[in-house]
């Protein structure tokens, strides 16, 4: 795996880079932000929910001892 390394800002929530750079859409990047603080930053893990709540029964599980 190789890596390109850019500089940009942030910009009303948006990374703007400082270069012409064009990255093909899909391209994975990673975001490392150097010498900032984030305060009050909530990490939230929410559970699975059915999007149709009344199909639950099609997910029950037969619990069969040998």
């Amino acid at each position: 795996m190789s890596a390109e390394m850019y500089e940009g800002v942030v910009e009303q929530g948006q990374i703007k880079l400082h270069s012409n750079v064009r990255l093909p859409d899909g391209t994975k990047v990673y975001i490392v932000v150097p010498g900032v603080e984030v305060e009050g930053r909530v990490v939230s893990i929410y559970s699975p929910r059915l999007a149709h709540p009344e199909q639950a029964a099609d997910f029950e599980m037969e619990v069969v001892e040998p």
